[in-house]
């Protein structure tokens, strides 16, 4: 751990052999998805610049512990499952990540259009309820900034919102 903070510390390209390195980060990459901006982010904190970097994420491409669209993939499903997350939200989180757009597009395909749709519906619903004695206009506002912010699509966003307020009539 010292050897860690001495080496954040003194950023040198000899720091570490090009072996001690590769055996880092294919345990950084074999520990969760990582994209190519983090793993590239992981190297130049452990001082490691240049065809070094290159070397080592041609490496961990060829030996399959980097890979984009699994990442992708694997980055959607678990936001859209565990945060609820929409796809616009989904959409620029990883486009901050630099994935491409068609690994961008097929890692949306995770997502079905009915869960999709269900998801939005139940979300919706949930914050109707939370706001249950507050004045129909606060619900609404309360509604549309909680999904917004969760990257939902605004005509969803609207069809559930006059879907609730309709159903209470």
């Amino acid at each position: 751990m010292k050897n860690l903070l001495f080496l954040n510390m003194v950023p040198s390209e000899d720091s570490l052999s090009l072996i001690e390195v590769q055996k880092k980060l294919e345990h950084y990459c074999a520990y969760q998805e990582r994209c190519h901006k983090e793993v590239t982010q992981k190297l130049r904190d452990l001082g490691v610049y240049g065809n070094k970097t290159d070397t080592v994420i041609g490496r961990l491409i060829q030996e399959n512990y980097l890979n984009e669209t699994r990442f992708a993939e694997s980055f959607v499903r678990g936001k859209f499952n565990i945060k609820k997350w929409g796809k616009k939200r989904l959409i620029r989180e990883l486009k901050m990540r630099d994935i491409s757009d068609w690994n961008i597009k097929n890692a949306l395909k995770e997502i079905s259009d009915k869960d999709y749709l269900d998801c939005c519906k139940s979300l919706s619903e949930k914050f109707w309820k939370s706001n249950g004695n507050s004045p129909l206009e606060i619900k609404k506002k309360k509604v549309w900034n909680a999904l917004q912010y969760r990257g939902w699509e605004t005509e969803l966003i609207m069809e559930n919102i006059l879907r609730l307020e309709h159903q209470k009539e």
